[in-house]
């Protein structure tokens, strides 16, 4: 074995249990040119502006700081440089590496996005851990109605249909956020109502599924299945109005499935992460997590963890990348949420406010112990 084929990386050595990313996303199987690498590291669907590239963001400096090591190359490496070395590697070479060495040992995969992706068996077994499934309830939805041909057709579909993937999903997401906003009228659409909307929006294609009371309809499907339901709250791409997105806008539906058993897992979060752990500390099924944040703000990472940990209880933190597209998003991802949370906790411990036993125990919760509650997961 020479230098250039290693076995698998080893992963972080930090005390910290096998992390469980809790959500993420499928890795692209073709080596990308430059400019769709690129692209993966920012949240805009536009070309950057001229004269700049993607590269001179917090996150593509991290993906220039974690992963060229991975590859046998120097932290800091010029990206065109980086880029080549990947190339050199192939794909599965690349993923082999970059996931091996991130310490993730659970992979719970939204397969909700298009494209030629890694499934969760395949994003797991190259990292070296168990895959499951997150089942996107819009994506569901407009397969549904893809195959019917009428809106009571379409009703009785859909939620057999949600409940079949309540068998083998550990949990359910939503993209409300993008195609409504959080807004939306805590309680279920009634039937008339419900028929109305169906029946309109299959006449009119059906094409991308905005209307507020089939969004409605889903989440209390989901709901009724007992599935924790993800909802994606804060920042994201130009498809969506931030304003929108913020969870605090959630509060009626989070009052209205509190005795459900169900429970509702914030994602992302971020302007909005201090909202967020207002709403996991003042009501019991409430969790969230700040993956994809850590990733877009790098070395400013650690202070985002400490706005949310001021006032979230530290069972309801979750940890996740939200990767997409690209293997060094999980690494990168997992990189700084470990090093952000080994400076919080180390500080709070330095300072005698912490002890080191619980700033351990806290440490294990928030990086596995918290999402296998959640999702019913066992082992590690």
């Amino acid at each position: 074995m020479t230098a250039d084929t290693p076995g698998p990386a080893a992963a972080p050595d930090d005390g910290l249990p096998p992390l469980v990313d809790h959500h993420c996303h499928g890795v692209i199987r073709h080596a990308p040119n430059p400019a769709e690498f690129a692209g993966f590291l920012t949240e805009s669907d536009r070309p950057p502006a001229p004269g700049t590239t993607f590269f001179d963001t917090q996150t593509g400096f991290a993906v220039r700081r974690w992963c060229p090591p991975l590859l046998g190359l120097p932290p800091h490496c010029p990206p065109d440089r980086y880029l080549a070395r990947r190339r050199e590697l192939g794909p599965d070479e690349t993923r082999r590496r970059l996931l091996a060495a991130t310490g993730i040992g659970a992979y719970l995969l939204d397969t909700g996005l298009p494209g030629n992706l890694t499934g969760p068996a395949e994003t797991a077994a190259a990292g070296g851990g168990t895959g499951h499934e997150v089942v996107r309830l819009e994506t569901l939805a407009e397969h549904v109605a893809a195959g019917t041909r009428d809106a009571e057709e379409f009703i009785h579909t859909l939620a057999r249909a949600v409940r079949k993937a309540a068998e083998y999903a550990v949990a359910f997401k939503t993209v409300a956020a993008y195609r409504h906003g959080l807004a939306l009228d805590p309680r279920p659409p009634s039937h008339d109502t419900l028929h109305t909307a169906a029946r309109d929006w299959l006449a009119a294609g059906p094409a991308r599924l905005t209307d507020p009371a089939l969004l409605r309809h889903l989440l209390h499907l989901a709901v009724a299945t007992g599935r924790p339901l993800q909802l994606h709250t804060g920042f994201g791409d130009p498809d969506l109005r931030l304003d929108h997105a913020d969870p605090a806008q959630l509060t009626d539906f989070v009052r209205a499935t509190t005795d459900t058993g169900t429970d509702l897992v914030l994602l992302h979060c971020y302007p909005y992460h201090r909202q967020a752990a207002y709403l996991a500390s003042v009501f019991p099924h409430v969790y969230a997590d700040i993956g994809l944040t850590l990733t877009h703000t790098g070395p400013r990472a650690t202070a985002v963890l400490a706005e949310f940990l001021e006032l979230a209880p530290f069972g309801k933190l979750l940890f996740s990348t939200d990767a997409y597209g690209l293997p060094e998003l999980y690494t990168v991802g997992s990189a700084l949420f470990r090093t952000a949370l080994h400076t919080v906790l180390g500080d709070w411990t330095a300072s005698g406010a912490w002890s080191q036993d619980d700033a351990r125990r806290v440490g294990a919760m928030i990086a596995a112990g918290n999402s296998r509650r959640v999702y019913g997961l066992t082992g590690g």
